[in-house]
């Protein structure tokens, strides 16, 4: 499905797509928890993009089972393949320019594959007569600059006085180029920390002249602000001003803080507010890994879900230890209250 007409209205491009999904749309879950569960050794600063190199038959393998569990929304492995990160690892620039295509292709052929072998079901819908197929958008994942620099900072937002705003949207510029011309349907700039960040996104965006829609999502570790300090309120309203951004939302925050992140959310934009929270466990920066806290199973995540969509949210879905099964307690969810 393509949403690249911008003679329409941004808005208009994702509440058409929502109108096909019933209302409300199911975006993926973890990817890197899902590869680690299928062997993947993810202990690189690549992180899950190292999956790109050494298992892309596990990265699609993922992708379908998100398909499978009822996902609308799928995003590229991409989150922390760069190219700098790449041409670190010793790779050229050719190189790591064709595997942030191949992140695309690979969601991409994810798809083709679960058309083919998917068959009349719950998850069908008929159109004048026809048994249509579920909708299904790749979304190229660019993760923030504190991604890229594998430290944790992505979970701060204090990224020091060196990084400007012309550094940062330097940083992006190539990658969303790259990503652009890779045949995804939409651009997901998740676990935005701070409103430079948001600022330098949104200036690039426009510099470029970009006929695909984009999603701004940011991430909160008080429920009030972004992870920075820096006004949600403030970070939304950036989003909002950027014609090319079609949906605003959070991402990578524990659950409890949702409801109240939405609200403020509403208060700055009357966009599509997407929202796929994390478990509830905190990431150690300094162990690099994942800690208990009040991480809540499957049922408690989605128990959730409502709340939520009465707060203004219409894409649901999961980040950092979620799983297929997450997704699939949220697509019930939402099947029993159309």
């Amino acid at each position: 499905m393509e949403l690249g007409n911008f003679e329409n209205s941004s808005t208009t491009l994702m509440t058409d797509f929502l109108k096909k999904c019933g209302g409300c749309a199911i975006v993926d879950g973890g990817l890197a928890t899902e590869l680690e569960r299928h062997g993947a050794d993810l202990n690189d600063p690549l992180w899950s993009a190292k999956c790109l190199i050494s298992s892309p038959h596990l990265v699609r393998r993922v992708h379908l089972d998100y398909l499978d569990a009822g996902a609308n929304i799928i995003l590229s492995a991409s989150y922390q393949a760069t190219i700098q990160g790449f041409v670190a690892k010793g790779l050229s620039v050719e190189e790591a320019e064709s595997l942030l295509r191949r992140s695309v292709e690979i969601a991409c052929e994810a798809r083709e594959i679960y058309y083919d072998k998917s068959t009349k079901g719950s998850w069908d819908y008929i159109e004048s007569g026809n048994i249509s197929r579920r909708p299904v958008l790749v979304a190229a994942s660019i993760g923030s600059y504190g991604a890229y620099l594998a430290d944790g900072s992505e979970y701060s937002g204090k990224y020091g006085d060196a990084v400007s705003l012309e550094k940062l949207k330097d940083f992006h510029r190539r990658r969303l180029q790259v990503l652009l011309k890779s045949g995804a349907d939409l651009i997901a700039f998740e676990t935005i920390p701070n409103k430079l960040e948001a600022k330098a996104c949104a200036e690039l965006l426009e510099e470029e002249g970009i006929n695909i829609p984009a999603w701004f999502s940011f991430n909160s570790k008080d429920g009030i602000n972004v992870v920075s300090g820096d006004s949600i309120l403030e970070c939304a309203s950036i989003a909002d001003s950027c014609k090319q951004v079609v949906a605003v939302g959070i991402n990578c925050t524990p659950p409890r803080f949702i409801h109240g992140l939405v609200l403020s959310i509403r208060k700055a934009t009357s966009k599509p507010i997407v929202i796929y929270p994390n478990s509830g466990e905190t990431y150690n920066a300094e162990l690099k890994q994942w800690t208990k806290s009040s991480g809540v199973v499957d049922e408690d995540f989605v128990s959730y879900i409502n709340k939520w969509r009465e707060a203004g949210a219409s894409l649901f879905g999961g980040c950092c230890r979620t799983t297929p099964n997450t997704i699939r307690a949220i697509g019930s969810v939402l099947s029993k209250n159309p």
